[in-house]
């Protein structure tokens, strides 16, 4: 999970093939990112303008039937918003 300058709660979901947005004050999903397979591990912003939220996925635990449907299992997407994310803070680090 992540969180937008907005305070917007960014959630990936393994099994899923997605990423949600989510409102912080009533939980309200405002929007979604779906992606082109299903275990996804984790999102972050990134870039220069903090408006790239760069999504990892993973490849365990698929059989080779599914592989074959998701040739990009494993990889690492990029989705461009509109708003900014926050940095992200090294642990231990203020940002």
């Amino acid at each position: 999970m992540t969180t937008d300058a907005q305070g917007r709660l960014w959630i990936a979901h393994w099994g899923g093939s997605c990423v949600s947005c989510h409102d912080p004050d009533s939980g309200t999903e405002l929007g979604r990112i779906t992606l082109p397979t299903r275990h996804i591990t984790n999102c972050v912003f990134g870039g220069a303008d903090l408006r790239s939220l760069f999504i990892t996925s993973a490849r365990w635990e698929l059989s080779a039937e599914q592989l074959a449907a998701e040739p990009l299992a494993g990889g690492l997407f990029e989705a461009r918003l509109g708003e900014p994310g926050l940095n992200p803070g090294r642990f231990g680090v203020a940002p």
